[in-house]
């Protein structure tokens, strides 16, 4: 009989199970390398057993041979990794293992004394590298229990004892949410929950839905000609998220939205804004996060009465730079949807409600596309984030025909579905979206949704169409009783223009901002430029972008700090500012007085315009602005172009 000069072994991993071919005479060593190449792994923290129950362990070895294992022809090999771990070099590299990262296996031989089962590989070390959020990591700092007043009628000890009917209960307690009528969990009560089982969470780890083929199958032809089981995305079933990233959306100050609602009492037209603030912790909810809305950004756009369509924005970048100095960041968006009912009585139209909708499909893909935007670093996710702080507010009016706000989230589903490109509008119904179907392109996973039918019983349904209620999450939103200020605010003050206005006569120009700061006397400066509006205005201003002379203004603003604001105001840059503007005021006065005579000369601005033709024209040559090189005629003394005085 003729020995086999080689074998085939059948190695069983997750991911399925190869065939290897290999010499009986090989090492133990080179049998792991072979597994190693043949699964295309990133590492060696994987150990082979013979039996499925992982018995009679394989030990990697330069002196054990094959055949001295005992394994034959044909023979089953089981692949486990250590710990769980993936090991795919296609997964993140968040995910590989940085506490054993060889370049040939593990032999007891060369390495003695090491113990693969012993090797520790948690979510601690994903965790190092996530940066989270302030609010988060406060809060997962804090022991987030919720403390009872001893109870009079039950509980029979004494002052300083404690029972199970007065000691502290944790965030997640459904009793006690069902009691304080808390509809949705705080997302770090909601980890408190997942953590407190009897590993603490050492396993924990959240994914974000893909609704994706997973690349790099070789067991069959790419997408539309095969597909398997392991790269093929799950069908997905919806459920109204039972958490919520953020418990609560406040306005520091009522001015704040009427500032922004008069863009639609002045035009009729509807109007979108990016909400600038913080996050910060909400005491009234186990856990919560509060998001402190302190500016409204509102970019580049074309509205009308029944919708609004955004445009490019050229400084959406030096807006982020200002807030991050500033100490703020995006933390949603608002819009309008008003329709004027009575005018004289001041009553909105109620078109938003149990019978309509709360939230059109559209606009819960633009709410996810924007939370996917701004994602929420989370250390217990291997992308390093999972869900977003990003909140919806939409402005309509309510079932008393009042303006008022409503606040919402899309779910972590509708996430998924949005980014990956799977839910589109419906044509006639706002209330309802729909899931695409696969095409030779895309491949898209059954995505279903369950109702009750007329008898009571919940089936199953497909999302075509999908009432876009399964996606949301309710976010109150509201103005405090005690208004606050982190940007200066007065009454009897004329704001400065908001920027990208046209419509409604709003223009950020340098006369603008002369006729602003004209209001304020030089102690006040501090309050002059604390506005985001004016701070963003002369960042970019055309003949003097300021935004790389900011920094100790900004801190000033921060700190409210008037000495250091008015100690910068006598910077070289800011006197420059100043020159222009009293040239742009002495200028102004100039045009206000020929506009009541026949003489628009004046001897103050030294600048005589001269006879003119008959034809009412002034016969002097055109004048060069000096600061946008616009030719002007002569009878002007501020360019029509950049709103500059002639010097």
């Amino acid at each position: 009989m003729s020995k086999l000069t080689q074998i085939t072994l059948r190695v069983q991993s997750p991911d399925g199970t190869k065939r290897i071919d290999v010499d009986p005479n090989d090492t133990t060593f080179q049998l792991f390398e072979k597994v190693y190449e043949t699964f295309d792994l990133s590492s060696f923290a994987f150990c082979l057993y013979k039996q499925r129950n992982r018995n009679d362990e394989i030990i990697s070895s330069r002196s054990k041979s094959v055949s001295g294992c005992g394994l034959g022809h044909g023979d089953m090999v089981y692949l486990t990794p250590i710990d769980g771990s993936l090991l795919t070099s296609n997964s993140s590299s968040s995910t590989s293992l940085s506490s054993i990262e060889k370049k040939e296996p593990l032999s007891t031989e060369s390495t003695p004394g090491v113990s693969r089962r012993n090797t520790s590989i948690g979510t601690a070390k994903i965790a190092t590298n996530i940066i989270e959020d302030e609010v988060d990591q406060l809060l997962w700092k804090m022991d987030g229990k919720i403390q009872r007043k001893r109870d009079e009628k039950l509980c029979r000890h004494g002052a300083n004892g404690c029972c199970v009917h007065c000691s502290p209960i944790e965030p997640f307690d459904e009793a006690y949410l069902k009691e304080q009528n808390v509809k949705h969990l705080s997302f770090h009560s909601y980890l408190r929950k997942l953590t407190a089982g009897v590993d603490k969470g050492k396993f924990l780890q959240l994914e974000d839905i893909s609704c994706r083929i997973k690349r790099g199958c070789k067991d069959h032809p790419p997408w539309p000609r095969g597909i398997c089981s392991k790269c093929q995305p799950n069908a997905i079933t919806l459920n109204q998220q039972t958490y919520r990233h953020v418990d609560n959306v406040v306005f520091e100050n009522a001015n704040l939205v009427e500032r922004f609602l008069n863009y639609w009492r002045s035009t009729g037209h509807q109007r979108l804004g990016y909400l600038l603030g913080r996050y910060e912790i909400h005491s009234d909810v186990p856990l919560g996060i509060r998001a402190v809305v302190t500016a409204i950004y509102e970019p580049p756009q074309e509205s009308t009465k029944d919708g609004i369509v955004l445009l490019p924005d050229e400084r959406e970048k030096i807006v982020d730079d200002l807030a991050l100095k500033l100490n703020i960041k995006r933390v949603g968006w608002i819009f309008t949807d008003l329709i004027a009912d009575d005018i004289q009585k001041g009553t909105v139209k109620h078109v938003r409600n149990i019978e309509s909708h709360f939230l059109s499909a559209q606009e819960c893909i633009m709410a996810g596309h924007n939370q996917n935007k701004y994602p929420n670093s989370c250390r217990f996710s291997k992308s390093g984030s999972f869900g977003s702080k990003f909140v919806t507010v939409c402005v309509t009016g309510d079932d008393k025909n009042q303006v008022h706000m409503e606040g919402y989230q899309v779910s972590n589903q509708c996430m998924a579905l949005v980014r990956d490109g799977c839910l589109v509008p419906t044509k006639d119904a706002p209330e309802l979206g729909y899931v695409i179907e696969s095409t030779d392109k895309q491949y898209v996973p059954d995505v279903y949704y369950k109702e009750k039918d007329s008898y009571g019983n919940e089936v199953s349904r497909i999302a075509r169409p999908l009432p876009v209620e399964y996606l949301l999450v309710d976010v109150p939103a509201s103005t405090p009783l005690t208004p606050q200020y982190t940007f200066y605010s007065n009454d009897n003050i004329k704001p400065f223009p908001v920027e990208n206005r046209l419509i409604d006569g709003q223009i950020q120009e340098f006369n603008a901002f002369s006729n602003y700061m004209q209001q304020f006397t030089p102690d006040e400066f501090l309050n002059a430029v604390s506005d985001f509006h004016l701070l963003l205005y002369i960042s970019t201003m055309d003949m003097l972008p300021m935004m790389e002379h900011m920094d100790t203004l900004l801190d000033a603003i921060i700190n409210n700090d008037n000495d250091k604001a008015k100690e910068w105001s006598k910077s070289e840059h800011w006197a420059t500012v100043e020159q222009l503007i009293t040239a742009t005021s002495s200028s102004t006065s100039t045009n206000h007085t020929g506009s009541f005579g026949h003489n628009r000369s004046n001897s103050s601005s030294g600048i005589d315009v001269g006879p003119t033709n008959g034809n009412g024209s002034s016969n002097q040559p055109l004048w060069t602005c000096p600061h946008c090189t616009f030719l002007n005629p002569a009878e002007l003394a501020t360019c029509e172009m950049c709103s500059l005085p002639r010097m």
